[in-house]
């Protein structure tokens, strides 16, 4: 029965669901500015002339750094600083793993040659039926995973309503070929199947 406190609901959610995404991504930018204005406003205080200083400059000072630095990476004696920073990161037990999953994520952004692989989506058996995964290596190199014979490729496997996920290593013969493309599985997946892609 289509009580009107049923469809009052549908409505509600209607309205959660559009205005949510829009939400979270303003909140998510204000977030970074006034965190970036809080974090560089103290050391501008103090290096500026007193009331010189006005609101706002520590997000352009953020702004700035992230063009210098994005500028000097790819000198060759920064990297090698870099570098040199990143292994000593690597040994301090629970720094490591933080920075490197980090590091991992931000690097799935980053690189073009891996953008080439996250662009596959495959179908992987589950039982009697089929999930969707997408490609994080064609090449999969795990130490402790190697297998005679054949090359493993890592597969991502996400939950619906992006609530968490798996990666799984499988022999290039146990998954399968899609025409979709990321937008229309990621949506599948996202959705429940709900929406079709």
């Amino acid at each position: 029965m289509n009580t009107p406190l049923k469809r009052l609901g549908r409505v509600l959610l209607k309205g959660l669901v559009a205005i949510l995404p829009i939400g979270l991504t303003i909140y998510v930018v204000y977030w970074l500015g006034i965190t970036t204005e809080t974090l560089l406003s103290g050391p501008l205080k103090w290096l500026l002339p007193p009331g010189v200083y006005r609101p706002g400059m520590g997000l352009v000072a953020g702004f700035l750094l992230l063009l210098v630095v994005g500028l000097l990476v790819n000198a060759y004696l920064v990297r090698r600083v870099l570098g040199l920073g990143e292994s000593l990161l690597l040994r301090v037990p629970v720094v490591k793993t933080v920075y490197a999953s980090i590091r991992d994520l931000t690097a799935l952004v980053n690189t073009k040659d891996r953008k080439r692989e996250l662009e596959r989506v495959v179908m992987v058996r589950f039982g009697p039926g089929r999930v969707i995964g997408f490609v994080t290596q064609e090449s999969a190199v795990v130490p402790g995973l190697e297998r005679g014979g054949g090359e493993l490729v890592a597969v991502y496997l996400p939950m619906s309503y992006q609530i968490g996920g798996y990666t799984v290593y499988l022999p290039r013969d146990q998954i399968e070929a899609t025409d979709l493309t990321v937008e229309q599985a990621m949506r599948i997946v996202i959705t429940g199947g709900l929406q079709g892609a």
